[in-house]
């Protein structure tokens, strides 16, 4: 018996094996969505997606995590048809339309409202531990940022003001409680959170709920925000994601998408901004955007406006026909990480049909 197969049988821990052949180790399934930078902020290339782990999105009110939440959740429940989204509520502000909005189906949706933060750790660990690995399950928490400690409520029902320290031990152990299982089991949680301004000269966003969400999360997106106007109409925001750690993609990569009113989220915004410093797309004038052939420099096809940059005939062709993918890849991933992708001309052709 060679001392590795020793090892092996002498172990009391079930998935203990050579780390070849450990189960926790090789490719991660991701599931792509239909907006390549949300693929890009989440795995460092279009054709990557949501992988099992935690994400935390945090981010200021109405900063459209939720929405960011429920993209990701319809992606992998429209990969795997019969998962279920596992929704714990503490805001109670996610109606029925948010989810039907996203396609999502809401006899798939196990909707858990919990008081407080004791409360959801409880029931997190009790249904992650049964269930098995190759459930395919999501798990989305709107939101650890709102989620009050027990300690909390309590004292407001006595009338005590003292400080509440317990909240952030409790969320602490909540994550560490979570995240070994949600590795095991192959499970993706997305948690909602707030961030703060910190109190220095130049003030930073910090995220809230201690140091125990940083060491526990696999990545975190902080959400930055500007107004898009027409004139003095607000009409949408340009939101910038902050990857503030990450498996996969450089930290402090900053990745923006666009929200309109109308449409949602533009499927293939933030785009642009990387095509231009990549010098795969020019602007020969002010607003009028045209390929650029990479080999000689020169421009090629036809001019597109601003706004017609938006749409899957512009896009199709940088994506398939150059290394673009390729330059974002090598600009946003952090290292030759193992992502099970789909085949990256179903996914282009995916996300042309989803326009």
């Amino acid at each position: 018996m060679s001392l590795m197969d020793k090892l092996k049988k002498n172990s009391t821990v079930k998935d203990a094996n050579v780390i070849t052949e450990s189960p926790l180790f090789g490719p991660k399934d991701m599931a792509s969505t239909d907006v390549p930078a949300i693929n890009v902020a989440l795995s460092g290339r279009v054709d990557g997606g949501l992988g099992p782990g935690l994400l935390v999105l945090a981010g200021p009110s109405k900063h459209f995590k939720t929405n960011f939440s429920l993209k990701m959740a319809q992606a992998y429940m429209n990969k795997h048809k019969d998962s279920v989204m596992l929704f714990y509520d503490t805001e109670f502000g996610s109606p029925q339309e948010y989810f039907e909005s996203f396609s999502i189906p809401m006899d798939r949706v196990f909707h858990t409202p919990v008081d407080d933060i004791e409360e959801m750790r409880h029931d997190i660990a009790n249904q992650l531990e049964s269930i098995e690995k190759g459930d395919k399950i999501i798990i989305v928490v709107d939101s650890i940022g709102n989620a009050a400690s027990r300690k909390e409520n309590d004292d407001a029902k006595s009338g005590n003001s003292a400080a509440d320290m317990t909240r952030a031990k409790v969320l602490k152990s909540l994550f560490r409680i979570v995240t070994p299982k949600l590795k095991r089991k192959e499970i993706p949680m997305i948690a909602i959170n707030h961030t703060y301004q910190s109190m220095e000269m130049f003030s930073k966003p910090i995220v809230s709920g201690g140091t125990g969400i940083y060491y526990s999360a696999d990545d975190i997106w902080i959400i930055g925000r500007r107004q898009v106007k027409e004139g003095t109409e607000v009409t949408g925001y340009d939101f910038v994601v902050n990857i503030d750690k990450s498996r996969y993609v450089k930290e402090k990569s900053k990745i923006p998408i666009s929200v309109s009113w109308e449409g949602g989220i533009k499927q293939w915004s933030g785009l642009l901004d990387m095509a231009l410093e990549g010098n795969y797309v020019a602007k020969p004038k002010n607003g009028w955007y045209q390929m650029v052939d990479r080999e000689t420099g020169e421009l090629v096809g036809k001019s597109y406006r601003e706004k017609e940059t938006h749409d899957a005939e512009f896009w199709v062709p940088i994506l398939k026909d150059t290394d673009f993918p390729k330059w974002i890849m090598n600009k946003y991933k952090q290292q030759e990480t193992e992502l099970q992708t789909n085949d990256y001309l179903e996914v282009l052709e995916g996300l042309a049909e989803n326009e």
